[in-house]
Parts: C-alpha cells; structure tokens; sequence
C-alpha cells in the first residue's frame, strides 16, 4: 500500500513538473517574446551646464518579414522623439529581414544616429543545439546564408544619415555637445579592429586640437564645445570594453547577449554568450578598467533567432537613455 502511495505521489509531482513546463514554454514562445518594453534609465556623463541628450538603443532586431507587430512597435518608438538613435547589430533574422527593418525604422530618417554590425548583419540564422551556449560563447558548426550587408549599411548611411562605426570614429554634435562617436565591426566574429579604431581617434582629437587652435573667426575662438566620448560595439567582450575605457569613453552601448534571454527569477540569466560578467548582462551598470570607469548599457535586445523563439523572465527592450550633466540630480 506504501508502495502504491509512493509511486501516486511521484507520478503527481511528474505531472505538476510536466505542466509547469509545458505553461513554461507556451509563455515563452507565445507571450513573453513578443512582450516588447522600453526600458528608461538616465546616465550622468555630460559636462555640467550641458543640455540632456536622449538616446534610444536598439539592438538585435533579428528580424524576419512576417515580424509585423515587432516592426510596428518600433517604429511608434519615433512618438519619444529621441536625440540620437544607436543601433548595436544583428538588425537582420532572415534572408528577406531587410524590408521589415527598412519599415520599422523609417520614421527615424533625420535624426542623428550611428550604428555597428553584428553577424547575423552578414549571416543568416542556422539551427543550433542551444546546449552549446553553456560551453562558450557561440560558434558556426553550419554553414549560414551571406546576407545583404551592403542594402542594410545602405539604408542606414544613405537613408537614415546614421553614422556607421564599423572600426571608425565620427564627430557630431547633438543638443550643444560635440560626441565623439567610435565603435568597432562585430567582435563576436573577431572583425574588431581596435588598432584601427585607435588611429582614428588620435586623427579626430588632432583635428579638433588644430581647430581650436586655428579658429575660423575671432568669435570662433571664445567657443568652447563640450565633447563626451561614446563607444559602441555590438559584443560586449572584456577586450573591447577595456579597450573602449583606455581610449576615454564616457558611455558604452553594446547588445548581443539577449539579456540571457531565458534566465530564472531570483538569479538571473544563465549564460551570456560571451566573456562579460553574468551581473552585467543587461541594463545600465559601470565598466572599470585600469583606474577608469565608464557606463555601460547592454540590450537585452528586441529578437531571437528564429531557430530559438522564446524569451523567458527576460522581455525583449529598447532602452531610452537620458545623457545628463554629470552634476546632475537623478532620483
């Protein structure tokens, strides 16, 4: 009788087990990776007396065409009126992603902003054994469909009039503050190249330097702009970040890692598909490094891959960054 007791009383906990899991999955797949949020947070970086700057991230869009409601909640991103718009990679989830993403950004045409590459800007998804992201960070084992990378960085550059910082540093100036723009190419893939992206930071802060020094106008030379500089990778590996730190950011923007995207209430995500701390795997935290400090916002990101469709306690985000004086008050 014990006997049969005790085999009830398994079989029910199996099937409680079994149920949860199933509910699990159906939130997952269904409800949670469509729950888009926008997650707003304020970074004090900006010299004192420097008007705020808000920034809207996005990043790893991962979009595929029949994405609809994806493409329509971005774009009502545009009713926040944003600053500057910096977009971390991965746009792309499929070989005929591009027309959703040229529709879901389209109102953003004319509003500063700057962007870098992630792989799947160049590869196409493959299926993957989602065991392997507790071995490392990502590899191919499959061979994916090139992308068309030129159409997309088109779009952004010719289009939108967004910077592109694959391994490169652009100036502009936004509400009064010169930003000092530099990012590199995806660092997942290894197509960072930071020696590059250096050289071109010393030949913009000796530009700068000469400009000051010989101004255009005499009313030219009473003109002091103030310049916060912004790094923006799509992977946030320790390398790059300490690198981006090294050469003076203020301000950090990466992606890439989903936030986890499947992690467990109370401890968090379990796995972040690179070297960066499990802690740090979204939202806005702070970036040390050799005596240095910057902040740092990771997206938890707007997609998946369509081999993966499932987010759980881990909604997909845009975050609208307020940039404030750094003798700011923030509640």
């Amino acid at each position: 009788m014990a006997g049969r007791r005790g085999a009830s009383a398994i079989g029910t906990v199996a099937l409680a087990l079994g149920a949860a899991s199933t509910a699990a999955v159906v939130w997952g797949t269904l409800i949670e990776r469509r729950a888009y949020v926008l997650r707003q947070v304020s970074a004090p970086v900006l010299p004192s007396g420097s008007k705020p700057i808000r920034v809207l991230h996005l990043s790893d869009l991962h979009m595929a065409p029949w994405q609809r409601d994806k493409q329509r909640w971005i774009r009502s991103l545009a009713a926040y009126m944003p600053d500057l718009v910096i977009d971390t990679g991965d746009n792309l989830g499929h070989e005929r992603g591009f027309d959703g993403v040229r529709y879901a950004l389209e109102p953003f045409a004319g509003i500063p902003g700057a962007f870098v590459n992630g792989s799947n800007d160049y590869y196409g998804p493959v299926p993957k054994n989602p065991m392997r992201y507790f071995t490392g960070p990502s590899s191919m084992h499959v061979a994916p469909a090139n992308l068309d990378t030129a159409e997309l960085t088109g779009f952004f550059d010719s289009e939108l009039g967004w910077a592109d910082l694959n391994n490169h540093a652009e100036a502009i100036t936004v509400n009064g503050t010169r930003l000092e723009l530099f990012g590199v190419d995806d660092p997942h893939r290894n197509f960072d190249r930071l020696d590059v992206v250096t050289g071109e930071l010393d030949e913009l802060r000796a530009s700068e330097v000469t400009d000051a020094a010989w101004p255009d106008s005499a009313d030219a030379a009473h003109d002091t702009v103030p310049t916060v500089s912004i790094g923006v990778a799509h992977a946030p590996y320790r390398r790059i970040l300490d690198s981006f730190v090294t050469n003076g950011a203020a301000m950090i923007f990466a992606g890439h890692t989903h936030g986890g995207q499947v992690c467990v209430p109370g401890f968090g995500a379990l796995v972040t598909n690179c070297d960066i701390p499990r802690r740090q795997v979204k939202g806005l935290s702070v970036w040390t490094h050799a005596l240095r400090a910057a902040y740092l916002n990771v997206s938890a990101g707007l997609g998946t891959s369509i081999y993966a469709p499932v987010r759980f306690a881990c909604r997909p985000e845009a975050t609208l960054i307020t940039l404030v004086p750094q003798d700011a008050h923030i509640g």
